[in-house]
């Protein structure tokens, strides 16, 4: 079994630590995903303390299994500032769907940037993924921004695909290739612990 699957490693820059989440950040986590423009991860019910620690469990077990990895944003000020996961399309992960929500407080800050140059280095280098999806509101101007920021390619609009707040919403499909992945990003060899 890969060493992630036992134990997921913290990623660390200047600006974040990428950590598993635990029970200790559920009320953050409660407070992070109640933001009216945050990604949902798989929950579809009211966020709670419950429907929190339910996603945490399943982000443990999602690793153990090798489907899928979380991990936690924190600051450089010590503080849980968002949440990324990556989850398999297929059974080898070489395709897989990622969604990150961040904090009002640290948007603009750069923490996107070193959150997915940490995470798309951690998803192509060592879980092995070739292709990294991400799906974003079209209103989400400053999401599309920084993805196409971090060199995404834009590959087309999925027409009423989500739906928020009763509605159907349109989505724009982003993807990023380890073949596209140049050097010039942050490698997260250095930098696990």
């Amino acid at each position: 079994m890969a060493s992630w699957r036992r134990e997921l490693p913290t990623l660390t820059t200047r600006l974040v630590v990428l950590r598993e989440p635990t029970a200790a950040d559920v009320g953050p986590l409660v407070d992070l995903l109640s933001i009216e423009d945050a990604s949902r991860f798989g929950l579809e019910t009211t966020i709670d303390e419950k429907a929190v620690q339910s996603f945490v469990a399943r982000a443990t077990r999602d690793r153990e299994a090798g489907a899928a990895f979380t991990y936690v944003v924190v600051s450089a000020s010590g503080a849980v500032a968002g949440v990324v996961q990556v989850r398999a399309l297929d059974p080898m992960f070489e395709t897989a769907d990622w969604e990150c929500t961040l904090a009002p407080s640290v948007r603009g800050s750069g923490v996107f940037i070193e959150t997915a140059r940490l995470v798309c280095g951690f998803a192509f280098h060592s879980i092995g993924a070739h292709r990294l999806e991400a799906r974003v509101q079209l209103q989400n101007g400053r999401a599309n921004g920084a993805l196409r920021k971090l060199g995404a390619v834009q590959e087309g609009i999925l027409r009423r695909s989500a739906r928020r707040r009763g509605e159907y919403v349109d989505q724009v499909l982003w993807s990023v290739l380890k073949d596209d992945w140049s050097d010039h990003w942050v490698a997260t060899s250095q930098r696990v612990h």
